[in-house]
């Protein structure tokens, strides 16, 4: 049997970290965050948030942007989190003495992430809204990039 090959394959990359010892749902937190966002954007977030979990996934973003640069030539500037999804990984299961001869369990949870980042030049669309904003007479004035106004940066409390 032939597997098909997805048509998404040449404009993506993706990174996978395994076994990252946190909780899915505490990574879940940080990964709701970036996704859909630009390269450069979701590192600015992971920088600034406070949490534990931003550090592994900080490096798995910047991990899956190097490889689109060195493996597909792809520029950062032009990529975007398609996807970045948590999975539930082993639970280590130790157990601690405590007094009088009993014991206490402890389970450590680990988690898997994947990140995928995809190139936006090569859809189409993008494409489309470049030529428009090249045309004669067509300035950027009224294009709000500011993420502070739109309130993207700072929904969650």
């Amino acid at each position: 049997m032939i597997k098909k090959k997805n048509k998404n394959s040449y404009r993506e990359v993706y990174a996978l970290g395994q076994y990252i010892s946190m909780s899915a749902d505490k990574a879940r937190r940080v990964i709701d965050q970036i996704r859909g966002r630009s390269y450069e954007e979701a590192l600015m977030i992971l920088e600034l948030m406070p949490y534990r979990g931003c550090y592994p996934i900080f490096k798995l973003v910047y991990s899956a942007a190097a490889n689109a640069s060195h493996n597909k030539g792809f520029k950062e500037t032009n990529l975007v989190i398609r996807k970045a999804e948590v999975n539930q990984g082993n639970t280590v299961k130790k157990l601690k003495p405590r007094a009088r001869g009993r014991s206490y369990p402890l389970k450590r949870s680990t988690c898997h992430i994947t990140i995928v980042l995809e190139d936006i030049t090569a859809i189409k669309p993008y494409k489309q809204y470049l030529m428009y904003l090249k045309k004669p007479g067509c300035s950027n004035e009224n294009i709000n990039y500011d993420t502070y106004s739109s309130g993207g940066l700072w929904d969650k409390k």
